[in-house]
């Protein structure tokens, strides 16, 4: 599996002690200054702070409450601490019927930093309004597209990313896998509601990249392990059958998948003929009606293609993608994300992003292949860093001098096993799921110029999940003019905050069932 599909996939000033005994976390930590918390030491905290912000003209006060909360089994010592931010809105006369929604992101090893800070609370890091680098030093300010205004939001670090970590002498592999996870963060959101008194609200789950991999088996675990069930999930650049993401040889479906994310792409560079480059929707229509009806045909036949069918499907690839004939050729028609992203705009000695393909960098290797830089990430990584440290310092007045793992290096062996299958597909999990709550609403947000998980795989994830005729009109999609993190487009951090919104709205009305 490649590295982007791993990365794929965040009023009290002092700190609240809810228990008084210290356990030594997994790791060597620096030393600190007399009086200061010790790096090493893990206890069950909380920090509070308070604030507003305005939202669509609103002004709205809240409460933010970061913590470390531990998991055990019974009366077991903890095995893990799960360090969270929660925002809950101040004033609300019935906490019972205030929607509450779990975050985090994916990797698997990502922090919830990037839905934290760049979609939902109620900060965001300020970029740019082209996709390019950001110049330091770094911002952060309001957003005004924050969920706060429709529903409470904790943001999860899973073990082993951000501030969460494993207690000494306890394996970190406990919690680095599928299964694993699933009930490290499950047992987190029972804590949570338990904690909180939140279990009578209605609760929606939001995960990006892997993130809604995970959304997908916590939905069939809440519901059948644990007695919570879900009002709506919302999945941002989905994934569930990773199949639909792998071009490698012998899987002709991921080619013919991915083709219509490398119009997009193609599309915004110009490097499509004129008459493609007239209507973008209409182009996109043309390239998944050639893609399912001649593209995918011909890679079935293989060598047995007549020659004259061959050139002609040949041509036919080249003008949707903008790579010439002689690169697909080579490839013997089959399209490789990797080789897109570095030979789309080669003779400009220029590569594009994988997460977003409108964002391009100099290729440092022009002379072969670019070696995994992804502009996309690159650029907006040391922003989002720096925005977090300072953040948890001097917004939430967080004590830890813990390394924050925005992407975590101890991750290491993930345990890919679910459900006995030789491959990862939850999907048949979220059709469980929705067919015994049919109240389970989904939104799916799919951004156009995303070549880590294309939206017309996800597309054919949700036409091959078999749901019922009557829970189909549960699924919504959405789809934005940016990458595998869309919201990095403010246009479309605009449109996907309205487009969540009214899910949310709708989720909660009887007549939509």
């Amino acid at each position: 599996m490649s590295e982007h599909v791993r990365h794929l996939m965040l009023g009290l000033a002092t700190i609240m002690l809810l228990s008084t005994v210290p356990v030594q976390a997994d790791e060597e930590a620096p030393a600190t200054q007399p009086g200061e918390p010790k790096a090493d030491v893990l206890t069950e905290q909380q920090w509070v702070t308070h604030h507003t912000i305005s939202i669509d003209g609103q002004e709205i006060a809240y409460t933010a409450t970061a913590g470390l909360l531990p998991l055990k089994d019974e009366q077991e010592p903890p095995k893990a601490y799960v360090f969270y931010i929660a925002y809950t809105r101040d004033g609300v006369s019935d906490m019972h019927e205030r929607p509450l929604t779990f975050c985090y992101n994916g990797g698997p090893g990502s922090s919830s930093v990037w839905l934290h800070l760049g979609a939902f609370g109620p900060r965001r890091v300020a970029l740019p309004d082209q996709p390019l680098p950001p110049r330091p030093p770094f911002q952060l300010v309001d957003n005004e597209a924050s969920l706060l205004d429709v529903t409470d939001i904790v943001f999860i670090d899973p073990v082993s990313t951000g501030y969460s970590r494993t207690v000494k002498g306890n394996d970190p592999g406990q919690f680095h896998g599928v299964t694993e996870d699933m009930r490290s963060v499950g047992e987190f959101i029972r804590m949570y509601l338990t904690r909180n008194n939140r279990w009578t609200s209605p609760k929606f789950l939001a995960g990006e990249s892997y993130g809604t991999t995970r959304s997908a088996v916590l939905a069939g675990y809440l519901q059948d392990e644990r007695g919570i069930f879900l009002n709506g999930i919302v999945l941002v650049s989905c994934v569930f059958n990773f199949l639909t993401l792998s071009t490698a040889e012998g899987n002709d479906l991921g080619c013919v998948l991915l083709l219509p994310s490398c119009t997009a792409a193609a599309w915004y560079h110009k490097r499509l003929p004129p008459e493609l480059q007239a209507d973008f929707q209409k182009t996109l229509d043309q390239a998944e009606d050639f893609a399912i009806n001649e593209y995918l045909p011909a890679l079935y036949r293989g060598d047995s293609l007549s020659p004259d069918v061959r050139a002609a499907v040949l041509a036919k690839l080249s003008r949707f993608t903008g790579l010439s004939e002689d690169c697909l050729d080579r490839r013997n028609l089959r399209l490789n994300k990797e080789e897109f992203v570095d030979q789309l705009l080669r003779d400009q000695r220029r590569v594009i992003g994988h997460y977003d393909a409108r964002y391009v960098a100099v290729d440092l290797d022009p002379s072969g292949t670019q070696g995994g830089f992804d502009p996309s990430f690159k650029y907006i990584q040391g922003a989002y860093s720096a925005a977090m440290y300072s953040y948890l310092r001097s917004g939430l007045e967080v004590e830890n001098d813990m390394p924050y793992l925005i992407f975590s290096d101890r991750i290491g062996h993930w345990n890919w096993e679910y459900e006995g299958r030789d491959y990862v597909n939850v999907g048949p999990t979220l059709q469980r799921a929705m067919t015994t709550n049919p109240h389970l609403h989904v939104f799916v947000a799919n951004g156009y110029y995303d070549l880590v998980t294309p939206y017309f795989a996800t597309e054919h994830t949700f036409n091959t999940l078999g749901l019922d005729l009557s829970l189909r009109g549960h699924v919504q999609m959405g789809y934005y003019e940016g990458g595998h993190m869309m919201y990095l487009h403010k246009p479309s951090l605009l449109k996907l905050k309205r487009d969540i919104t009214g899910f949310i709205k709708t989720a909660l009305t009887e007549e939509s069932d």
